[in-house]
Parts: C-alpha cells; sequence; structure tokens
C-alpha cells in the first residue's frame, strides 16, 4: 500500500495528475492488489494470474489496469525499488477502438428547442440547463471541466472562456454570442452564499454542481425533447461538437486545442466518425475522379 501511495504521489507532483485519474489509479492498483496480494513484491507468474481475474471484463477496462499496473512497476524500477519489471506478463489485449456516439443536426436542434422553450419563462433551473447545453454543445467543454467553472472564467468582453482541463492545464474555449446570451440570463437569476459563491454553477451544499446532477439534468431534457435519454450524456454532446465542426471543415489540429486533448492520435478519431463525408470529398476533387468524369 505504501508502494502505491508513493507512486500516486509522483502523479500528482510529476504530472500533475487530476484527482479522478489519481482516484482511478488507486481504484485499479488496489483491486489488483485484493486479487494476487503485496503488489510491489510480485513476479511475472502471480501478475499472469489477473487473466483469469479480468476474464469478464471489457477489453478497454483490461488495458487499462495493465496500463495502470505497467507505469507502476516502471516507476519501482525507477525508484530503485525493483530491480527487475515484471509488467510483461500482464495480458496485452488489442481492443479495436469504438467510435463515440453523437447526436445528429437535427436532435441537437430539437434539444435546444426544448431548453429555450422551458428557458422563455425565465425560471432559474430553466436558465441553468441552456447555458449548461450551450457550453457543452457550443464549447465541447468535460463534464468535470464545466460543472466546476469559477464564475470569474466567465468572459467579459473577449469571447473566450478560461477552462482547467485535465492535469491542471489550461485552455481558451470560445463562447458563442448565444453562449454568452443564455450566460447572462442565468447570471441574472443566479443565487449562491459561502464557498458556493465562486462556481458558475452552484448547488445547495455549498459546493458546485455535481457532475451526476448534469447528467441526471441532461437525461431529464432529452425525455422532454422526445429523445431516448441513453443517447445523451455530457460526453455525447463533447463529441457531436467535435464532429459537427469537423464537418464544416474545421482543422485537425484546431480541434485538439479546442477539447483539450494533449495528442493528436485522440483527436483523429473524429476522423473515423465524418469518414462518408471526407470519402466523398476524395470522389469529387480529387484530379484522377475528375479526369473519369470528363471521360
Amino acid at each position: 500500500m505504501a508502494a502505491i501511495d508513493d507512486f500516486l504521489a509522483m502523479l500528482a507532483a510529476e504530472r500533475g495528475a487530476a484527482v479522478n485519474t489519481l482516484a482511478a489509479y488507486r481504484r485499479d492498483l488496489e483491486q489488483a492488489e485484493q486479487q494476487i496480494g503485496d503488489l510491489a513484491n510480485a513476479d511475472g507468474a502471480r501478475l499472469s494470474g489477473l487473466q483469469k481475474a479480468w476474464s469478464g471484463l471489457a477489453p478497454t477496462s483490461v488495458a487499462r489496469k495493465a496500463s495502470a499496473l505497467r507505469q507502476f512497476y516502471g516507476f519501482l524500477v525507477d525508484e530503485g525499488k525493483r530491480a527487475d519489471d515484471p509488467s510483461s506478463a500482464l495480458p496485452r489485449p488489442a481492443p479495436r477502438r469504438s467510435l463515440p456516439r453523437i447526436l445528429s443536426h437535427f436532435e441537437v436542434e430539437t434539444l435546444f428547442q426544448q431548453a429555450e422553450s422551458e428557458a422563455a419563462a425565465e425560471r432559474p433551473s430553466a436558465l441553468r440547463m441552456l447555458a449548461l447545453l450551450e457550453l457543452l454543445y457550443g464549447s465541447g467543454l468535460r463534464a468535470t471541466e464545466l460543472v466546476s467553472l469559477p464564475i470569474s472564467a466567465v468572459p467579459r468582453d473577449a469571447p473566450l472562456l478560461t477552462v482547467t482541463g485535465k492535469g491542471g492545464q489550461s485552455r481558451m474555449v470560445p463562447v458563442s454570442g448565444a453562449a454568452r446570451s443564455a450566460l447572462s440570463r442565468w447570471l441574472a437569476v443566479r443565487t449562491a452564499e459561502g464557498p458556493a459563491d465562486r462556481y458558475l454553477f452552484p448547488s445547495r451544499g455549498g459546493k458546485h454542481l455535481t457532475r451526476v446532477r448534469l447528467f441526471q439534468l441532461l437525461k431529464e431534457l432529452a425525455m422532454r425533447a422526445g429523445i431516448a435519454p441513453e443517447k445523451v450524456s455530457p460526453h455525447v454532446l463533447r463529441h457531436a461538437f467535435a464532429t459537427h465542426l469537423l464537418e464544416g471543415g474545421a482543422d485537425l489540429r484546431v480541434l485538439q486545442t479546442l477539447l483539450g486533448h494533449a495528442d493528436i492520435a485522440t483527436t483523429q478519431i473524429y476522423t473515423h466518425v465524418d469518414s462518408a463525408r471526407l470519402v466523398a470529398l476524395v470522389n469529387e476533387r480529387h484530379p484522377l475522379a475528375r479526369a473519369r468524369r470528363g471521360d
């Protein structure tokens, strides 16, 4: 357990790992320790036993757990706490990366129509929902980034929002005119006391709106809009933001910056989502295709 604590402390200090990331690493490592015993002194034979323990998990879950263990043993070797690295005995799944679920343009428009209709009465809860929706789809924020926004992040003159993402990295994201209008309407009715006053979307518990509550609010809005609630989540709206921008001709590097991806390989999945448009573009614009049409 002490070795796990030291490893997590390194992730926080040297890599700036976020609280949720650290919690996920701790969970995976402690679960593995419960399954095979003391991780710090485990050999390859004991690690190979995780194959059976993980047999019922999805390939992505196995890959995540194996990655956490490989990093853990790499840390132990670097720190001189082990002379060998037994992680080669870990399961190494090679899953196909699934394409993200997205909403169609029509479904997004339907969600907004419902939110705008409800906000017409100027009820605080409806105005908050509209502001949340505008920032999820209009700026591509992650759920945690959105609910934890400080009120100081709201732009005054410049149409940009300062967001603190994974690993404490800050980035600037655009805020549309419609989003600024929704935020102004929300701020006019927003009330908070004590510590919660620093957050754009405060909660009654003295903190900010939770991710779980954001999920619930979106699914409830989807039901009222006549959309299957299982199709809608904060991450699905973030995917829709990215895919619809790419459809509109956005550059992949720009999209990487807007989404806050450290590696462009993460962003490249959206080129697969938009593959039909890219194929049509090649068929229409490639010189050889035009020559054949001329023949």
